[in-house]
């Protein structure tokens, strides 16, 4: 976020609350939420549009059709998962599940959201996505066995630096010779290396994973079991870095999608252990970091 100001920073505290509240509490808002008429909790996300509001009032950017579109979704995505909780109890995956997540991942793969934003301040629309996801999957439908907390235990830690570990010399061996990797020199400060992967982790890693991992892999181990729905996830992780990091100006940077992919094999098992989205957010948020500083 650049040119951060004070209608900015209270707008990024309001975005990040929601994924607190779940990540700490999340089994007790869930339960609350169930007293609620279900009008109430369909119509409450649109709540959502209001940090739109608030940036982009303040930089002159306001346009009624995106305030309507940030109210509208979060309320759809709600009245659709209210649906797949009602059909679906045993959570095997439903229709309105993959609706939903195909939405979520290409408005951000595809940036189609991002003109609502000023310059660089896209991250505060992807966050409002992933509080509208963290209502409708945990809030809503009540998905189980996300992992999703940020009570963090030494076990996290441990599957998370393994995975990182088995990973190493893949992604070294692979990216050297594929010319994607180019080792150089870097040694920041020890604060700036502290603050540069706590920002990774929490404004990249815990969102993807949450999604790849918690959400898709979750679901589509119900149906295809755990083999499948890794290498799927896998893939679908991969792929969602087709229009990153393009050297030259190729469009489909099918490097970097390969070793996306191989990445999100290490990342799924970290999660999958212990079903645990911090595990797999650490080895992620290593990879990204160590990337930063010496690739």
């Amino acid at each position: 976020m650049q040119h951060a100001n004070p209608v900015a920073v209270a707008v990024l505290v309001v975005e990040l609350a929601p994924a607190v509240i779940f990540g700490c509490a999340a089994d007790r808002v869930a339960k609350a939420m169930a007293r609620w008429p279900s009008s109430l909790r369909w119509i409450l996300p649109a709540l959502l549009a209001l940090p739109y509001a608030a940036i982009a009032i303040t930089q002159q950017r306001f346009h009624w059709q995106w305030f309507a579109l940030y109210a509208a979704l979060p309320v759809a995505m709600a009245w659709l998962l209210d649906g797949a909780a009602a059909v679906d109890p045993e959570q095997r995956g439903n229709w309105r599940d993959a609706i939903i997540l195909l939405a979520l991942g290409l408005a951000v793969d595809l940036r189609w959201f991002d003109s609502a934003w000023p310059e660089g301040w896209r991250g505060l629309g992807n966050l409002l996505l992933v509080d509208a996801g963290l209502y409708g999957f945990l809030g809503i439908r009540r998905l189980s066995g996300t992992g999703f907390e940020f009570h963090l235990r030494w076990s996290d830690w441990k599957t998370g630096l393994r995975e990182l570990l088995f990973f190493a010399p893949v992604v070294l061996a692979l990216g050297l010779a594929l010319g994607f990797i180019h080792p150089h020199g870097n040694a920041p400060g020890v604060g700036k290396a502290v603050l540069t992967w706590m920002g990774i982790f929490v404004f990249v890693a815990v969102p993807e994973e949450l999604f790849f991992r918690a959400w898709v892999q979750n679901l589509l181990e119900r149906r295809l079991g755990r083999y499948a729905a890794l290498v799927i996830a896998s893939i679908l992780f991969g792929l969602s870095h087709f229009n990153k990091r393009n050297p030259g100006g190729v469009h489909f940077n099918w490097r970097y999608v390969l070793l996306a992919a191989i990445a999100g094999v290490f990342y799924g098992r970290a999660w999958r252990e212990q079903r645990r989205v911090p595990a797999s957010a650490i080895t992620h948020t290593f990879v990204d970091w160590i990337w930063t500083w010496w690739f």
